[in-house]
């Protein structure tokens, strides 16, 4: 499972917008190299980005949490 902030639901309150999980989450490169999870908020349909490392995004992918884009 793949968690990111939502700052849609944390502008609300800050505790409710922390770790949630990725509804639909995929993991794209960024121009300098590093790796990031794309997905949706489950609550209010927001889009979530959270910055990962090589092995947790290469680890998200084998469990089948996140697809590879």
């Amino acid at each position: 499972m793949v968690t990111a902030y939502c700052v849609k639901c944390g502008r609300q309150d800050k505790e409710k917008g922390k770790n949630k999980p990725m509804k639909n989450p995929a993991i794209h490169q960024t121009a300098k190299g590093g790796f990031m999870a794309k997905g949706k908020c489950p609550d209010c349909d927001t889009t979530m980005c959270a910055m990962m490392s090589k092995v947790n995004a290469e680890q998200a992918i084998t469990d089948g949490a996140a697809k590879n884009y």
